[in-house]
């Protein structure tokens, strides 16, 4: 992906007034992305504070300033954050999908509000074969660790809709030592897995902070591993839980050498 000038900012269409802004935020409930919408902030008294743009803003460097004739997908996209960045960086098609349609209604109103076009459609990360395409650029941003079955979730993605990059992040628990695996051990060898370094996935039975949807948190080295053995080569590490990854093409190696200190692409 080429690095040219981002794409102008759409302004918000003169028919949303203030009013009427805040009228249809109230009506579409509690938002989990605070947007900027015409001067309104859809959710103001966010616990991660202005969230996701806290976040965005410690690796949006790694994506680039353009993104003009690329195709790009979100999966699990909220109210749209990332999806309306992707759009404003100038990519032709943008597609966000969720399984919620209170997230879904939420993203609609925001990129009308907005002035951007981008699609969204109802449907599970388990189903992303539907689409039938695969796209430049796909974002998979906070939902792993709300899966049931994390790994069979990206595979689907290397199998059916990453045509060359992922952009990857997940919460991480757990210790942040990695180091690199042998290709096999002995069967009365175990002491490995009592090293903070190996890669853990941690299963959470009830709740992890008051929500049931968190199940599977990774550690670093497992997060990193899952990622290699889903078919994916990991380009860069530009914000702690953020990964930039290549979609390995048939034949090549798996690389699984340790990555240091997050870095800039």
């Amino acid at each position: 992906m080429s690095a040219k000038a981002a794409a102008p900012r759409a302004a918000a269409p003169a028919s949303w007034t203030e009013q009427g802004i805040s009228a249809r935020l109230a009506e579409l409930g509690e938002w989990f992305h605070n947007l900027n919408l015409g001067g309104i902030q859809t959710a103001p008294h966010h616990a991660l504070g202005d969230y996701p743009s806290c976040k965005w803003r410690h690796f949006a460097h790694a994506v680039p300033s353009s993104l003009a004739g690329k195709s790009v997908l979100d999966i699990g996209c909220n109210g749209g954050f990332y999806a309306l960045e992707m759009k404003r960086r100038g990519a032709e098609r943008v597609l966000g999908i969720d399984e919620d349609e209170r997230y879904l209604a939420q993203a609609r109103f925001a990129a009308e509000v907005c002035g951007l076009d981008v699609e969204w459609r109802k449907l599970s990360v388990y189903d992303v074969a539907q689409l039938g395409e695969r796209f430049d650029l796909v974002l998979f941003m906070g939902v792993l660790y709300h899966l049931r079955h994390p790994l069979l979730a990206l595979d689907l993605l290397a199998e059916h809709v990453v045509k060359d990059q992922l952009l990857f992040q997940s919460m991480l628990r757990g210790s942040a030592e990695r180091t690199v695996q042998a290709e096999d051990y002995p069967f009365e060898q175990r002491q490995q897995f009592d090293q903070p370094s190996w890669p853990r996935l941690h299963f959470v039975e009830r709740r992890y902070a008051g929500d049931p949807t968190n199940w599977w948190i990774p550690n670093k080295a497992c997060a990193e591993a899952m990622l290699r053995s889903a078919g994916f080569e990991i380009l860069g590490n530009p914000e702690e839980e953020v990964y930039l990854c290549r979609l390995r093409r048939e034949g090549e190696p798996v690389r699984s050498g340790v990555l240091q200190e997050p870095e800039a692409l």
